[in-house]
């Protein structure tokens, strides 16, 4: 009254050696080539940027958020040494003022924006390393086909891995990469953005300071 399960090959061993047969994620990276390789060195490369600009980005970020807080005590962020030239240059003229805050939001630009550039290439060139194996795997087919014919498929699998492979690694590395390119450079513009604003704040404050009151007569 008892049954034992058991596996049953129909094909009397070719699905177990097809099984045993199927390369791992290890052995399909080797299929690519030397291609493939600098296509995950590229996409470890860039992920190592985008921690470090996400890191950066983020401590800016809460640096700035305090700062606002405390306008009247300026520290070594951004938005403080805004608030250092707004002091230092509070006698001018409303319009040299605003000049030396423009050029204070230009000087501080390069830093938010450091590396997203080199970023945005790698996720460009990604793909189009992938399309490049693919096309060099097909001339490797096809010399393959030339030489020996369409009799054996297994002369022509090579080729045809690498084709494939290097388009799906290009392709894998440059989707993520692209996406987080994408959110630093939305941070980045962000920071940039309340810059702006409280520059564009400080120069209110100076306009309403000089524009000279309505003077009053008694009768």
């Amino acid at each position: 009254g008892q049954t034992t399960a058991f596996a049953l090959d129909p094909s009397r061993g070719a699905l177990l050696a097809m099984i045993i047969d199927t390369p791992s994620w290890q052995e399909k990276v080797h299929q690519g080539g030397w291609i493939g390789y600098i296509i995950l060195a590229i996409g470890l490369l860039a992920v190592l940027l985008g921690m470090e600009r996400g890191i950066i980005l983020g401590l800016t970020g809460w640096k700035i958020r305090q700062q606002r807080h405390q306008p009247s005590s300026p520290k070594n962020n951004p938005l403080g040494r805004i608030f250092t030239v707004y002091q230092k240059n509070s006698h001018r003229d409303t319009e040299s003022l605003g000049l030396k805050l423009d050029e204070a939001i230009l000087k501080e630009t390069p830093a938010l924006e450091k590396r997203l550039p080199l970023i945005s290439i790698l996720a460009t060139v990604a793909p189009l390393l992938g399309l490049l194996g693919t096309v060099i795997g097909m001339i490797e087919t096809f010399q393959s086909i030339a030489l020996f014919g369409t009799g054996d498929p297994k002369l022509m699998s090579s080729g045809i891995s690498q084709a494939l492979i290097t388009t799906g690694l290009g392709l894998i590395i440059a989707i993520p990469i692209l996406l987080m390119h994408n959110l630093l450079q939305g941070r980045s513009n962000q920071l940039i953005q309340i810059l702006d604003e409280q520059s564009a704040g400080l120069m209110a404050a100076a306009t309403e300071n000089d524009t000279p009151q309505t003077p009053s007569f008694r009768t």
